[in-house]
C-alpha cells in the first residue's frame, strides 16, 4: 500500500509520515505538516466495509458527552482501494495528580446520558468483528440477542463450541433479566480497556478506538477490569459520581463474557476456556 496516495487524496501538505505501531487491525501513521500533527488510520475498504465511517460516528458521540479528551474526526473516506480516518494527534503526557479520579468521574457523567433503547442506530465494529446493535427496550433481550448468542453460535458453527456450550449460553441469557439490575440504557465506549486510553498532554485521560452503543453501564466497567483493571481511585470516583448497584463486582463475569467471546473468535486458545468457565459458573 502506498500511503502517499491516501495523503494526496486527503489534501494535506505533509512534511513527513511515520508508522505508529501497537494495533493489529489497522495501519496507522503520524503525519506532520508545517503547522499540525495528525493521526491517520488505514484499512482495506472491502474487508471491513464502512469501518471508519462507523468509528467516526462513535467518536463524535463520545466527544459530545465525555468531558475529557476524545480525538476529533477531521476526515474519513476512501482512496486507492483503502478506507482512511484522519484525526488530530493526541500528544502523550504525564498524569496529573487526580488523573484516575477525573477519569472515573468523567465516565460516570457520560453514563448518565440515557437513551430510550439499548443498541445503536446501526451495526458497527468491535475490533474487526461486526457488532450487532438492533435496538430494544429490554436489556435481557439485547444482551442475549445482540451480544452473547450471536458470538456463541459463531463459535459453534466454526466447531469450537458444542451443543452443551450453546445450551448453557441460552440458559444464561434467559436469566440475564434477573442477574442484572434494571437501569436506563447508557452511552458506552464499548471497548474500554487499558489499550484504548492514554494520558494526554494535559495530564487527563484520552479515550479512543470505541465500539459505541447504548447498553448497561456495567459493561464498560467490566471491560476496564478484564485486562488488569484500572486504578482503585477510578472506581471510587465513578461510584461517588454515579453509585453502582450492589453486587457489581460479582457480575463482572457477566459483563466480561462479551469481550471474552470476541477474543475467543479472534484468537481462540485460553479465551475459549474462559468463556466456558463463565457459562458453567452460571449454569
Amino acid at each position: 500500500m502506498d500511503v502517499q496516495q491516501i495523503i494526496s487524496a486527503i489534501g494535506l501538505q505533509v512534511i513527513n509520515h511515520l508508522p505508529v505501531y501497537g494495533g493489529d487491525i489497522n495501519k496507522t501513521y503520524r503525519l506532520q505538516t508545517a503547522d499540525e500533527i495528525f493521526f491517520l488510520k488505514v484499512n482495506d475498504s472491502a474487508a471491513f466495509p464502512e469501518m471508519f465511517r462507523k468509528e467516526a460516528e462513535g467518536l463524535t458521540a463520545l466527544r459530545k458527552h465525555f468531558s475529557l479528551t476524545v480525538p476529533e474526526v477531521l476526515k474519513h473516506g476512501e482512496a486507492a482501494g483503502k478506507q482512511y480516518l484522519l484525526m488530530n494527534f493526541i500528544e502523550k503526557g504525564s498524569p496529573q495528580k487526580h488523573f484516575w479520579q477525573s477519569f472515573g468521574t468523567a465516565l460516570a457523567e457520560m453514563h448518565k446520558k440515557p437513551d430510550a433503547c439499548f443498541g445503536w442506530y446501526e451495526n458497527n465494529y468491535i475490533g474487526s468483528i461486526i457488532q450487532s446493535n438492533e435496538q430494544t427496550t429490554s436489556w435481557q433481550q439485547f444482551y442475549g440477542g445482540m451480544r452473547i448468542l450471536p458470538l456463541v453460535r459463531q463459535l459453534y458453527d466454526s466447531g469450537h463450541f458444542n451443543k452443551t456450550d450453546v445450551l448453557q449460553a441460552e440458559k444464561l441469557c434467559k436469566e440475564a433479566g434477573n442477574l442484572f439490575p434494571e437501569e436506563a440504557p447508557a452511552l458506552l465506549h464499548g471497548d474500554l480497556w487499558s489499550g484504548n486510553f492514554c494520558v494526554a498532554a494535559n495530564g487527563n485521560a484520552a479515550i479512543y478506538d470505541p465500539a459505541v452503543y447504548y447498553g448497561h453501564r456495567e459493561m464498560d466497567l467490566g471491560m476496564t477490569r478484564l485486562f488488569g483493571g484500572f486504578d482503585r481511585a477510578f472506581y471510587e470516583a465513578y461510584n461517588a459520581a454515579y453509585p453502582l448497584e450492589p453486587g457489581w463486582r460479582q457480575r463482572l463475569p457477566l459483563t466480561q463474557l462479551y469481550p471474552l467471546l470476541v477474543h475467543a473468535i479472534l484468537f481462540g486458545g485460553h479465551y475459549l476456556h474462559s468463556v466456558r468457565n463463565t457459562l458453567q459458573d452460571f449454569k
